[in-house]
């Protein structure tokens, strides 16, 4: 056979590309979600603020470094068939991996509890109540009894192999802008372990997180555009910090982000740390599974008897064959085996595009990298943009591997004993081309695009934790539980529009929970609650953006800044020269402050007093004889005196009042 080199692979890529119709984040309407069927789900995980982790009495909250610890502990993990006789298969993969577990224990933070030795202690009431709190505040039922169950976990990071969980309320709402979403549920469960590393068969884990009360707003799949899946996400952070009660900073609170394509299947985008990342996270899983779809239907036009299909392989020897390629020859200086695979029907497959700069093959390369642990580069094929091997290589063996012209070859290396799996891998993917989108969690980055974490857990992975008698809630300790919520989110938006406080400012307030916060400054002080927060949403965020924070700073002493100026007689526009030095250098030090920015009480007689010389010297030193430039010039010289002494409004009035006859 003569070897067909007329697929281009760039031109493969973008042919495909358009033809899913796909659209960047950007330029995507309504009329793209609604045409590919876009359809979203959250469960949104919180870190609880307590004292103890759930089920033991370890401190809560003190993260290690990774090579702070007192001992290490080694675990292999393996799969034991159901009461049915029947393996997981989330279970069978992490077999497959072959995979040495290995937790990293620090004494001030675990206990025989954390590495499975001993029984449950009783639940914290704490982390209980404050997961009450919040379920009560979605409008959740809340159960009569909470009954601690156990749900599998078995990629390594909890030592029992599971996290023990309990539902608090089951359905209930989020009232967004245009509309309501469903809840599931909300339960209350302990945080898994921190991963340090995860290279080829060993995966380090730090135990410092482990056990720590989270909870977990899970809600229906309303969500039908990418928009909309983020404010939802964004309304549920907003409501739980509005309690004060919960972890805030890196790794308090995640995001698994469940998507699906109409014909495509449930995909968990696993662990989204940032709100902003969602949008072109869910956009483009959604066109991956609508471009795994067109793979499916190319793939029926060019393989006869999809379940009859299989691939041929054989073991290289680049001497024999007179292969010079750099990654080959350091494979073999590794002593590991090379395999060329034929990929029966699949030219124009592997460079078929799934994802913005990724095609159908990097969802081989990612299954490589995780069932078989072999770490990137591991293949190689015949569709490569970029080739990483001679142009000549793949001609060289698409003979000796009997392949046809609607054939895709791959090279794949790694060590002997890896090979089975890596060989099952390939097959097993390149099966499923035909007939589904594979139900799996991914690993999700920045850049908007994901790879292949691990098959998706099956939906019987629960089970009663006989280890844990129920705890009935009763009535009327719910009730008194609902008289101390906080005003509802969607109530404080309402109250911040009525307030003619900037729209620009409602992330920020709500993602800080700041809202207490201006309401307090507002009426308690008496001051305007649109002053109020204005000067929290863009002069607080101006200087968390431009200063050091002081180690002994908090938002509270922002009110106290106030109340500073309000007892002291200052006008108020003098807390923006303030707060620079409240944030970065002495937070309570207010007198030591107003000598750091020179102020120096005045009269407001003394101050417009030096107006007609200003006049004068504008006119001195200035062309412009227009009244706008006069003013602005005039407020400039007289700023500093009057921050503290009048209103700037005011100041502003006078200058103008003095154009008649200056």
């Amino acid at each position: 056979m003569e070897y067909d080199q007329a697929l281009d692979p760039r031109k493969n890529y973008q042919n495909t590309r358009q033809k899913i119709g796909y659209v960047n984040r950007k330029e995507a309407t309504e009329a793209d979600y609604q045409r590919i069927g876009f359809k979203s789900g959250l469960e949104v995980h919180q870190q609880l603020k307590t004292q103890e982790k759930l089920f033991c009495h370890c401190p809560a909250g003190i993260y290690h470094n990774n090579e702070d610890y007192d001992a290490e502990v080694i675990r292999h993990m393996r799969p034991t068939l159901s009461e049915l006789g029947e393996y997981d298969g989330t279970a069978l993969m992490e077999y497959k991996t072959r995979k040495e577990i290995v937790y990293r224990l620090n004494n001030e933070t675990a206990c025989t509890y954390e590495i499975d030795d001993t029984p449950p202690f009783k639940m914290d009431q704490e982390a209980l109540e404050i997961a009450l709190d919040i379920s009560l505040q979605c409008k959740l039922n809340i159960v009569g009894e909470v009954h601690i169950t156990r749900k599998q976990y078995l990629d390594g990071s909890i030592p029992t192999g599971f996290q023990r969980t309990a539902i608090i309320g089951v359905e209930g709402e989020l009232p967004l802008k245009n509309k309501t979403v469903r809840l599931i549920q909300l339960s209350l469960e302990e945080d898994s372990c921190r991963e340090i590393s995860d290279i080829r068969h060993t995966r380090i884990f730090k135990t410092d997180r482990l056990g720590m009360p989270l909870i977990e707003t899970v809600t229906y799949p309303d969500m039908f555009t990418p928009d909309e899946l983020r404010e939802a996400a964004e309304y549920i952070r907003f409501l739980n910090r509005s309690t004060g009660k919960v972890r805030t900073g890196i790794g308090s609170g995640r995001e698994d982000v469940n998507v699906s394509c109409r014909g495509g299947t449930r995909v968990e985008l696993k662990g989204v740390a940032h709100n902003k990342w969602i949008p072109e996270l869910s956009h483009n899983e959604a066109f991956r599974q609508w471009a795994l779809l067109f793979i499916k239907d190319q793939l029926a036009g060019q393989v006869t008897q999809p379940d009859h299909w299989e691939m041929s392989h054989m073991q290289i020897d680049i001497g024999e064959q007179r292969l010079t390629d750099d990654l080959l020859q350091q494979a073999s200086h590794r002593g590991e085996q090379i395999i060329a695979i034929n990929l029966p029907g699949f030219r124009g497959i592997l460079s078929h595009f799934t994802q913005p700069g990724k095609v159908f093959a990097d969802e081989i390369e990612d299954r490589l990298k995780v069932i078989a642990c072999l770490e990137r580069p591991n293949m190689s094929h015949s569709e490569e943009s970029d080739p990483r091997l001679h142009a000549d290589t793949f001609p060289t063996l698409s003979p000796l591997l009997s392949a046809g012209p609607r054939d895709a070859q791959i090279i794949l290396w790694g060590p002997e004993e890896d090979i089975p799996t890596a060989l099952e891998t390939v097959e097993e993917r390149c099966r499923m081309a035909f007939h589904e989108v594979p139900r799996e969690t991914r690993k999700t980055f920045p850049d908007g695009t994901t790879v292949f974490e691990r098959v998706l857990p099956g939906p019987d992975r629960m089970y009663p934790d006989t280890d844990s008698a129920p705890i009935p809630l009763d009535k009327k300790y719910i009730e008194e539980r609902r008289k101390q919520l906080p005003e509802e989110i969607i109530d404080r938006y309402h109250n911040l529009r009525e307030w003619d406080v900037p729209e620009d400012t409602y992330h920020y307030i709500f993602s800080k929970d700041l809202y207490p916060l201006i309401r307090d400054i507002s009426e308690k002080l008496g001051y305007d609650a649109k002053f109020a927060g204005t000067f929290i949403g863009h002069t607080l965020k101006f200087v968390e953006g431009h200063y050091k924070r002081h180690a002994d700073f908090q938002y509270t002493h922002i009110y106290d800044l106030f109340a500073f100026i309000s007892q002291k007689g200052l006008i108020k526009e003098i807390a923006k020269k303030m707060l620079p030095w409240v944030y970065n250098k002495n937070p309570m030090d207010f007198e030591q402050i107003l000598g750091e920015i020179h102020y120096k009480p005045l009269k407001k007689d003394e101050i417009l007093s030096r107006l007609p010389q200003l006049h004068q010297q504008f006119d001195r030193i200035s062309h412009a004889n227009n009244a706008h430039s006069r003013n602005d010039w005039m407020m400039g010289q007289l700023h500093h005196n009057a921050l503290g002494n009048i209103p700037l409004d005011e100041l502003r009035k006078e200058i103008e009042k003095t154009q008649v006859n200056p």
